[in-house]
C-alpha cells in the first residue's frame, strides 16, 4: 500500500545532527501495543534495499535473520558504497571506506545467518541518490522480478539518500508487482513517540525473538567504521554512537506498509 508521508519544514540535516530523542523515551511509549504485528513470508525470495551499507542491518537486520532462518532466498541491494561517511577524514579515503564497508556488510550478514546472500551493489555516489533515482528504480525493478517481498528505507526518514532509495524501491515494486515495506533508520533520532510527522496508521511491528535480536546486535558490531572513530580528529568521529545504536536494539522492528 502506498502511503503519504508528512514532511517537516526544517532542513533534514539539522534534524539529524541535532540532539535526538532518548531511547528511554521510546521504550516508555504506550503506543507500541497499538501497532499490529506483521508476519513475514515463509518462502520465496526477498529483496532488501539499503541506501548505505549498514542501513539494512540497523532498520531490518532482525527481520533479515528471521527470513534467513526460514531459508528464503535473499538479495541485498546497496545503492551507494557509503564512501562519503567521513568526508573530512585524513585516515581513510572514500575509496578505502567503500572497500571497508563492503567487507563489514558481508560480515554483518553472516552474523545474521545470511552468509551466502546475494549482494548487488549499484555504486551510486554517496549523498547523490536523488540525482540517480530513475536509474536506481530501473535496476531495482530488475532485481525484484519474481520476489515476494521488498524492504527499503522509509521515504520520510529525513535523510535524502534514504528517502530517494525508498522512493525508487516503491516505484520498482509497483513495476514488479512486489509488496514493499519501508523501515525507518534516522526517524528514531529526530521523531518522538506519537509524532504527528510519522504515519503511525501505516506502521506495523515485527517481533524479534531473543536469538534474532542477539544476531542483530552482533551484526551491528561488524560496522566498526561507523560505530568507532577512525582516528583522533573530529572528521574521524563515529557516525553511530551508542545512544543511536540503542534505537535499533529493541525486541521488535517497525515498518511502514
Amino acid at each position: 500500500m502506498t502511503h503519504t508521508t508528512p514532511r517537516s519544514q526544517e532542513p533534514a540535516v539539522d534534524l539529524i545532527q541535532a540532539r535526538g530523542t532518548e531511547e528511554s523515551e521510546w521504550r516508555e511509549w504506550a503506543g507500541w501495543s497499538e501497532l499490529p504485528q506483521l508476519a513475514l513470508p515463509a518462502s520465496g525470495r526477498a529483496v532488501v534495499v539499503a541506501a548505505h551499507p549498514d542501513d539494512e542491518v540497523l532498520g531490518f537486520g532482525g527481520s533479515i535473520s528471521l527470513l534467513a532462518a526460514s531459508e528464503l532466498d535473499l538479495t541485498v541491494v546497496t545503492v551507494t558504497d557509503g564512501e562519503r561517511s567521513h568526508p573530512h577524514s585524513r585516515v581513510e579515503t572514500p575509496e578505502s571506506l567503500a572497500r571497508i564497508r563492503a567487507k563489514e556488510t558481508r560480515a554483518a550478514l553472516a552474523e545474521l545467518g545470511a552468509a551466502d546472500v546475494d549482494i548487488v551493489r549499484l555504486h551510486v555516489p554517496d549523498t547523490e541518490v536523488a540525482r540517480h533515482e530513475d536509474r536506481v528504480a530501473a535496476a531495482l525493478a530488475d532485481v525484484m522480478m519474481g520476489a515476494v517481498l521488498c524492504a527499503a528505507p522509509w521515504t520520510g526518514d529525513l535523510h535524502t539518500d534514504h528517502e530517494a532509495a525508498g522512493r525508487a524501491a516503491l516505484t520498482a515494486s509497483d513495476t514488479a508487482g512486489v509488496p514493499c515495506l519501508h523501515y525507518p533508520v534516522w526517524m528514531w533520532h529526530w521523531a518522538h513517540p506519537g509524532d504527528h510527522r510519522v504515519p503511525w496508521s501505516d506502521a506495523a511491528r515485527i517481533p524479534l525473538p531473543p536469538p534474532a535480536l542477539a544476531r542483530k546486535a552482533a551484526a551491528i558490531q561488524c560496522f566498526t567504521s561507523q560505530i568507532s572513530p577512525l582516528g583522533p580528529e573530529p572528521g574521524d568521529a563515529a557516525i553511530l554512537p551508542p545512544d543511536e545504536i540503542a534505537h535499533h536494539l529493541r525486541p521488535a522492528e517497525v515498518v511502514f506498509r
